[in-house]
């Protein structure tokens, strides 16, 4: 019972302090006129957003740690928990040089698309070089029950689990509330994973996570008055990819995640389709500004996104209860 409480507590302080603090970290930025530059390249109505501020996505990373601190410090030593705050934080770091750039050189580029994968690849592997004792050297397999002894190449594993998942997540994020609050629905299974498992130190950690995506999609939802930035989205899949490690369950994002996977998948595709035939796959990736060209409004796809996120949470809780 007081497990549940300390939990219920978590969230709610994490969301109050995130929707008191959101307004004036919105004003901040935009005295500091931080913010997003709209690419020439982007679809006309996304134009208009360019003068929206960014690095939301400081807010949703640093406010929970506080809360977690403030709740059970004990939580940030452990081991698993530890793994999940520094890849959460790391990435976080990435992203942000990203945003910085894009502020300062008032363009949308930020970092150079090869030192960005550097800097993500490095990251991963020195995480995995710090945590390698806590993350272990076999991969279940869900359903079959069967755990493969990779052994060295389970962190080569993790290096592209790590990249390829923060792409994922910043492909994701291109329309007002779709993927804080894909993120949200996706979470949610490893919350119940972890509490099923007794692992109250990481529900801690998520249920305060989950808050302030919260507290910050209130001011992400359409019109949004302030983005995520690299900072959030980068941290994002970082944090998917140490949960999901940290609770042995790796594969089950790929279903968990399934909006992430797939917008990763149709980018993917389009770029081979143009590299080796020089032809398009899809009108536009990532996919969901081609639902916006076929003629869907904005807060429709959003919508429709969060309905196939429901359905992929709810497939990758049922093979993980199972599994």
């Amino acid at each position: 019972m007081g497990s549940v409480i300390t939990l219920l507590l978590a969230f709610i302080v994490s969301l109050g302090i995130t929707l008191v603090l959101m307004p004036l970290y919105i004003k901040a930025l935009k005295a500091l006129k931080y913010s997003q530059t709209v690419s020439e390249y982007a679809l006309e109505e996304y134009k208009e957003k360019g003068k929206t501020p960014i690095m939301g996505g400081l807010l949703f990373v640093v406010i929970p740690l506080v809360v977690v601190a403030l709740i059970d410090i004990r939580t940030l030593f452990d081991p698993a928990c530890l793994l999940i705050i520094v890849s959460y934080v790391s990435f976080c770091f990435i992203g942000f040089l990203d945003d910085i750039l894009i502020i300062i050189r008032h363009d949308n580029e930020g970092l150079a698309p090869k030192l960005k994968m550097a800097l993500q690849l490095i990251f991963a592997f020195v995480i995995w070089l710090i945590f390698k004792d806590v993350m272990g050297s076999d991969l279940y397999l869900p359903l079959i029950g069967i755990r493969l002894p990779l052994g060295i190449f389970y962190g080569l594993f993790c290096v592209f689990m790590y990249t390829a998942e923060a792409n994922a997540v910043n492909f994701t994020d291109g329309m007002d509330g779709l993927c804080s609050g894909v993120s949200i629905i996706a979470i949610v299974p490893y919350l119940i994973f972890a509490l099923i498992e007794g692992r109250y130190d990481i529900a801690l950690l998520i249920v305060s996570i989950i808050g302030a995506l919260l507290g910050y999609l209130r001011y992400n939802f359409f019109p949004a008055k302030i983005f995520m930035g690299d900072s959030g989205s980068l941290a994002l899949g970082a944090l998917f990819t140490s949960i999901a490690i940290a609770l042995d369950k790796e594969l089950l994002l790929i279903v968990v995640g399934g909006v992430f996977f797939w917008e990763m998948l149709c980018v993917c595709i389009q770029q081979l389709a143009v590299r080796l035939f020089h032809k398009r796959v899809f009108k536009f990736t990532p996919i969901h500004y081609a639902f916006v060209l076929a003629g869907l409004k904005e807060k429709t796809v959003v919508k429709r996104f969060y309905i196939i996120q429901v359905i992929c949470s709810l497939i990758g809780l049922i093979i993980g209860v199972l599994g």
